[in-house]
Parts: structure tokens; sequence; C-alpha cells
């Protein structure tokens, strides 16, 4: 195991990601955040408490469960997840957050179950951990935390300290 993210960078890039996202979204009047579920909240929860005050109105903040629009929930046997989304996504710009962008899998799930509650105008990937190499869809990022080259043997694994006791970011062997 080999710390790759420690609780101080996560802190360093959990503000920059805020000020990029402020940037590229000036206004919170149509702009939406959605944390992925179930490991994808944990750093959505965070980023939109650092992004809140960067804001004059208030932030429309939802979290998405992508559990059965998944490629292989067939072949496995998933828990959904709670989605919570009091809001509409029409011509809304979207920001997806989830912690690690491994496959584009997720990704391409969320996209689906996202037009479930309206055609947004524009969506953002946000991820704390880019996996590039590891690409199956052609999904790219618009912000990143930190990007890292693996071997598929390699595991990525966020600990969070609500969950995990500690704020990290480790590559598994």
């Amino acid at each position: 195991m080999k710390t790759i993210v420690t609780n101080r960078q996560i802190e360093l890039i959990l503000q920059r990601l805020a000020h990029q996202i402020l940037e590229d979204n000036p206004s919170a009047e149509n702009t939406v955040f959605i944390g992925l579920q179930p490991r994808g909240i944990f750093f959505s929860n965070r980023l939109v408490k650092v992004l809140q005050p960067l804001y004059a109105a208030p932030l429309q903040y939802g979290q998405l469960d992508i559990t059965f629009y998944r490629d292989d929930v067939r072949r496995e046997l998933h828990v959904a997840n709670k989605t919570n989304i009091d809001f509409t996504v029409e011509n809304k710009n979207v920001v997806l957050i989830d912690d690690v962008l491994y496959t584009g899998r997720t990704i391409r799930a969320a996209l689906d179950a996202l037009l479930d509650y309206g055609r947004p105008a524009r969506v953002e990937l946000c991820v704390l951990i880019d996996r590039r190499f590891s690409r199956e869809l052609p999904v790219q990022p618009d912000f990143t935390g930190k990007t890292i080259d693996t071997i598929f043997s390699q595991k990525v694994k966020v600990n969070w300290q609500e969950r995990d006791g500690s704020d990290e970011v480790v590559l598994l062997d």
C-alpha cells in the first residue's frame, strides 16, 4: 500500500477545484452539483462545502444513485443507494462529482440516470482522481484533482474520515 494523496493534499485539491469550478460557473443560478453514490458523495459533500461560501446564492446540490443504470447490474447483485435530487436539471449546467474516474462506465450510467431529471444545457465532470490510462469509454474529466498512471492489477482506494477514519488516497498492488 502506498499513499498517493495525503490529508493535506486533499484539502488543497478541494480549494483548487472549487476555484476552477467557480471560474467556469460564476453563477449559482444556472449551475447544479450532483455527487455520485455511493463513494463520490464523500468527495462531493466536501467540495460543495468549500464551494458554497464562494457563491452569493445557495447552491443546488443533489446525490444520484446510478445502480440500475449500470451495464454490469445483470452480472452482480447491487444494493441501491438513495437519490436525492429535489430540483430539475433542465437547461442547467450540471457538475457531476465522483471520487475516481476509472473505466468511464460509472459516468456513462450517470449520464443515463441524469436524463430522468431533465435535459441539461451542459454536463461537466469533476473527479478527485483520474486513472487516465484505464478508460474503456471516451470520458474525460473537466476538473481533476490528481491524475495517476496505474496498471489494471492496481486498485485506487479513497479513504474518508467519515467512513474510514482518515482522509487519504492509497494505491494497492
